[in-house]
């Protein structure tokens, strides 16, 4: 990686303004945290600026309050874990800008950590506003990006920010970058990539960047009725992306060309509707109903996908197989999720709702890296720059 990080900084006693991702996942009644890996994931980075004595102010957003305070939205409970977490108090602001935040920092002593209220109550956030981003500035003396997930977002506390303040990549930052830099530099071989979701269009940039890269593609998820309809198979109620059927055909011979061996379903699980109550059958993909939509892979595909793991040396995982979310339309995403976790290879995953299912199944631990971004991870593999990272001080500089 050629920015600079926290570890180039000369930090004891300064202010350090910590960007995290703290969206985590709350229980809508009780308001306690059902996930907390993304602040696990930001501790190596706080716990390092503690150890050296800086003045560590976070700031994070929460949700989707739309520029407005949100009571249900508020950070304690993040403040709440993240105390446990470290073992010693963290203190919140009411907000994340002015008069009384300013005093909140101006007590802060060397070790302490600060919590600032959701930035996105504020409207200026998500608009990249200069001038929020000045103010915010003024509170420290160095800016540390350490919240990958949002870096593919240009917003003030991401981008605008870096004009007022030194600023350098945190420990996971620098992490996610590393690993992810990995698989498009020097993967160790064969390499496949599992890739599942909804759409194509989600994961183009990802497909024909990597595809001199991979060995093999295997191909799961809503997405693969496109493809499928792109070869003239029935594909009944599921989801097509009409504009994308050319894109998967091109795909498809662009990886006849590389020599990438590129696998559908062979079979997949159909159902006549998307509930908890509705059963599903496995049909071959030539057999498909007109009047059924396609829910997950099938046991046939479920084997076909395994067979190709267990001789990888490099996975990358985006995307469910099926609907995860509905019970009896989650074995195939979750026979990959415990494949991956059985191979003696290195296995990645490409954060989102893939993250989040590996760590439902407690197995992100048998994984060898978790991206803590999905729309990130799949720009930055695109072969896109993150506005976050581009502005960020360069070693050489």
């Amino acid at each position: 990686m050629d920015k600079m990080t926290v570890r180039d900084m000369e930090v004891n006693g300064k202010r350090i303004l910590v960007r995290v991702d703290f969206n985590v996942p709350l229980d809508e009644e009780t308001r306690a945290i059902t996930d907390d890996s993304r602040i696990q994931a930001t501790l190596p980075t706080i716990k390092y600026l503690i150890e050296r004595g800086a003045k560590t102010i976070l700031c994070s957003h929460l949700g989707r309050p739309e520029g407005k305070v949100v009571e249900e939205l508020q950070m304690t409970p993040v403040a709440q874990r993240l105390s446990q977490l470290l073992g010693n108090e963290v203190q919140t602001t009411v907000g994340c800008i002015g008069p009384d935040v300013e005093k909140a920092v101006e007590k802060l002593s060397g070790g302490d950590v600060l919590l600032l209220e959701n930035l996105r109550f504020h409207p200026d956030e998500e608009g990249d506003s200069n001038a929020f981003a000045q103010v915010l500035a003024q509170l420290a003396d160095l800016y540390v990006n350490d919240a990958f997930g949002v870096s593919h977002r240009s917003h003030a506390s991401i981008v605008s920010i870096t004009n007022y303040l030194p600023a350098v990549a945190g420990l996971l930052v620098e992490k996610e970058l590393n690993t992810l830099g990995g698989i498009l530099e020097n993967p160790a071989h064969p390499f496949t990539e599992l890739i599942g979701g909804a759409k194509v269009s989600d994961k183009i940039g990802l497909l024909e960047n990597t595809m001199s890269k991979v060995d093999c593609l295997l191909i799961g998820g809503g997405m693969v009725a496109t493809f499928l309809k792109a070869k003239s198979y029935e594909t009944g109620l599921s989801l097509i992306e009409v504009d994308k059927l050319d894109t998967a055909i091109g795909l498809m011979e662009k990886a006849t060309r590389n020599g990438v061996r590129l696998l559908l379903p062979v079979d997949v699980l159909v159902a006549n509707e998307i509930s908890a109550e509705t059963k599903a059958k496995s049909v071959f993909i030539e057999n498909i109903p007109p009047d059924l939509r396609i829910v997950d892979i099938g046991p046939q595909t479920i084997e076909n996908f395994s067979r190709e793991l267990r001789r990888c040396q490099t996975v990358f995982w985006n995307g469910p197989m099926g609907i995860y979310e509905i019970p009896q339309f989650a074995e195939g995403t979750k026979s990959m999720a415990r494949l991956l976790a059985s191979l003696d290879a290195t296995t990645i995953i490409g954060g989102g709702s893939t993250a989040e299912v590996v760590t439902e199944m407690k197995l992100a631990d048998k994984m060898s890296f978790v991206s803590t971004g999905g729309g990130a991870s799949l720009r930055f593999l695109g072969g896109k720059k993150l506005p976050g990272v581009e502005v960020l001080l360069n070693k050489k500089s």
